[in-house]
């Protein structure tokens, strides 16, 4: 069943597949349906050719030389009925030798002193026609046959050529087979040149399409790629246009949110220094805890103040400017210590599993940017552990990357979440914690500039959240 299954669900993505609008198959089609339309034209003129005047009734030199051979051989009818004889086997074979189909074939039909001295085939019936000389439709047995009498006065010597209406255009098509068999031949082939011209057009489309493709979010620079083409130059114009105002519109907003950060963290300073000066005068509890409140209020606002300037300070980095081998595991594990306090305050114990035996986990990257994903890792999940839980931090490899692993025992957040929770600002509805909704898009927007990557996972046992970032290695 299951085989069955996967088997339907293949035919089925590769017929949706088919039915996808593709700019290949549309060209395709147009040069194949020009193709057919210029065959068509041409098997149009074919029937218009063959309906103007059946081939073999409109030779007059043909009667002359059938009349001549009648009235010379009057004297000998067994030598007249030879040669009569060879004469239609020579018309038959002029129309590609229908002796094999009778009701297809012309007949031929001689008369002498008013009778019947020669018939192609006793099975043919006699035909006459009303005006000599003129191509007629006549109706003899069961068919229309296109007929015409010419007449000779020495020996009443009258010769008549008949065709089936049908043979008319198989006829001309066979006799000009030399203009149709080649296209014929051709068509059922016309599929493939007319695919590989299609493709090889449409190169630099896809010099542009892989260019775009590979850029990461944060690449707003121009199209490296300049295409020489009228029709393609336009859109790359306009692509690099719009990357242009797109990257202007994006500077300016950070410029902004790193001045109004800066200008804030002077304020918040002097606050909390104020509230801690007023705090140590008084002895009131009341003002004390109010006291205490607002020096909380003011770690979350320097807390958000200090994540906007990291945030700003990931993004302004350069995406090819990782100045720095650096030692991984000694960098998380220096890190640890400096968290440790918050862990402790809240009963957290923090551990710290690495392979100390092994190499130093080199990682070429910007140590600031590092540190601050880092912190922002084991600080999150310090945060959303409960009290008395266990975060773990792991540092190891998984060739051809530096693993880091952020485990602890909170919430967790919903499969559905997991990818949202990466955009600026978006926290988790069901989350009681405070929080800016900044700690993991900071932690991608570093990892985008030092080519990693970040997947959420439930955690041991499925309890709580883990965090698993990825590095490349380092050569040394």
């Amino acid at each position: 069943m299951n085989f069955l299954s996967v088997t339907a669900k293949a035919i089925t993505g590769r017929i949706r597949r088919w039915l996808q609008p593709s700019l290949v198959r549309r060209l395709l089609l147009a040069q194949v349906m020009v193709v057919g339309l210029l065959w068509g034209a041409t098997l149009a003129f074919f029937f218009y050719d063959s309906n103007r005047l059946p081939e073999l009734v409109r030779y007059d030199k043909v009667f002359e030389s059938i009349i001549a051979c009648a009235q010379n051989l009057a004297a000998d009818p067994d030598r007249q009925q030879q040669t009569l004889r060879a004469f239609d086997m020579a018309l038959l074979e002029t129309s590609n030798d229908f002796k094999s189909e009778a009701d297809r074939a012309p007949v031929l039909q001689v008369w002498q002193r008013g009778r019947l001295i020669y018939n192609s085939s006793a099975t043919a019936p006699v035909m006459y026609t009303a005006v000599p000389g003129r191509v007629e439709n006549v109706r003899a047995g069961a068919r229309v046959w296109q007929a015409r009498t010419v007449i000779s006065p020495l020996l009443d010597t009258r010769v008549l050529l008949a065709e089936p209406d049908a043979l008319r255009l198989n006829f001309t098509i066979e006799h000009r087979s030399y203009y149709l068999l080649p296209l014929a031949i051709s068509l059922p082939f016309i599929v493939f040149p007319a695919w590989l011209s299609v493709m090889l057009a449409l190169r630099p489309w896809r010099q542009v399409t892989k260019e775009t493709s590979e850029r990461g979010p944060a690449d707003l620079s121009p199209l490296t790629f300049e295409p020489s083409h009228k029709e393609l130059r336009p859109l790359v114009n306009g692509i690099n246009g719009l990357l242009r105002s797109v990257r202007d519109r994006a500077s300016r907003e950070r410029g902004l949110i790193a001045d109004a950060a800066n200008e804030l963290r002077i304020p918040l300073d002097a606050m909390r220094v104020n509230v801690e000066a007023l705090k140590a005068q008084t002895a009131d509890p009341g003002q004390r805890e109010l006291m205490a409140n607002l020096l909380r209020s003011n770690d979350r606002a320097a807390r958000l103040v200090g994540q906007l300037q990291q945030l700003m300070r990931s993004d302004k980095m350069p995406q090819d400017a990782l100045p720095a081998t650096l030692a991984f595991d000694a960098l998380v594990r220096d890190r640890i210590p400096l968290v440790e306090a918050l862990a402790r305050a809240r009963g957290i114990a923090l551990e710290f599993v690495a392979d100390e035996e092994a190499a130093p986990v080199l990682v070429h990257g910007e140590r600031e940017s590092l540190i601050s994903m880092v912190s922002n890792l084991v600080e999150n999940a310090i945060k959303y552990s409960p009290d008395g839980g266990t975060v773990t931090v792991r540092v190891g490899r998984e060739a051809p990357d530096a693993v880091l692993r952020v485990t602890d025992q909170g919430p967790g957040i919903p499969p559905a979440l997991r990818e949202r929770v990466f955009d600026r600002f978006f926290r988790n509805p069901d989350q009681t914690q405070s929080g800016s909704g900044l700690g993991l898009a900071i932690v991608r927007s570093v990892l985008e500039k030092h080519g990693g990557r970040i997947a959420l996972s439930d955690g041991d046992g499925g309890r709580g959240l883990c965090a698993t970032v990825w590095l490349p290695l380092s050569a040394g």
